[in-house]
């Protein structure tokens, strides 16, 4: 069965390469930039909301000519790929959440909305973008140097992140208010409803996923696997070959 791997919110298609490609010694793979991040287009719309994101997943399956395709999402991608599954059940043929599930941890959701809600629009060069991220002192032949260099596009400004600013705006917002908008969506009741082979991986270390809900998963719906490897919830940085072999033995065995 083929295979679409969706990045996160601070990830892009670029982050998946390596993964990728070792994935596709078995099968098809696709790596996508979700809209509105790397090589995608921006939604003139800023039509960004879950439904829209399951359709582009069903748009790039239908493209392949494929009648199902594993999911394989990270952080918001597995938020957006259980959507996918529960409003497509005949197209997605497996579903694996990286470090996702419904309930985040409130530490990491104000670490991720403290560092893009007051991202600026524009940085002066890589090694500022590096410094706002808290890298610093990197080489131009650093993995970090050069992530940031392909996630960069230039500007008559400057540089900026290959990410639309409605995100950035988005958490502005929730830092003003103190609140989060609620989503339109039950995603317990995603998971509750699954049927399809599943599995949920929690990076060891991971500020956003908890040990608790990791097992309410299991306990919502049984029929979905669960599993802890080494590393923090950047597990594609933190992990890549741990966390290619837990996606390979997942795609194995459906």
């Amino acid at each position: 069965m083929p295979a679409v791997v969706v990045h996160g919110l601070s990830y892009f298609s670029y982050d998946w390469i390596d993964v990728a490609t070792a994935l596709a010694q078995d099968r098809d793979v696709v790596a996508i930039d979700l809209r509105g991040f790397g090589e995608s287009d921006w939604s003139p719309a800023r039509d960004y909301s879950l439904r829209a994101m399951a359709n582009d997943l069903i748009a790039v399956i239908d493209h392949f000519g494929w009648t199902q395709a594993a999911l394989v999402g990270h952080s918001m991608g597995g938020r957006i790929c259980l959507c996918t599954a529960a409003w497509f059940p005949d197209r997605v043929g497996a579903l694996m959440c990286l470090d996702f599930a419904p309930d985040v941890e409130a530490a990491g959701r104000k670490n991720v909305a403290l560092r893009i809600g007051n991202q600026p629009d524009f940085f002066a060069s890589v090694e500022d973008a590096l410094a706002y991220h808290g890298l610093h002192g990197e080489m131009p032949d650093s993995p970090a140097y050069q992530r940031f260099s392909a996630f960069l596009k230039s500007t008559d400004q400057g540089l900026s992140l290959k990410r639309d600013l409605h995100y950035r705006d988005n958490f502005r917002e929730v830092l003003r208010t103190g609140k989060s908008q609620p989503l339109d969506v039950d995603l317990w009741a995603m998971v509750e409803q699954l049927r399809m082979p599943a599995q949920v991986v929690r990076g060891s270390t991971s500020d956003m996923l908890s040990v608790a809900t990791l097992a309410k998963v299991a306990q919502i719906n049984p029929r979905v696997g669960t599993l802890e490897i080494e590393g923090s919830h950047d597990l594609p940085g933190d992990n890549p070959e741990g966390l290619t072999l837990s996606i390979a033995s997942f795609l194995a065995k459906i």
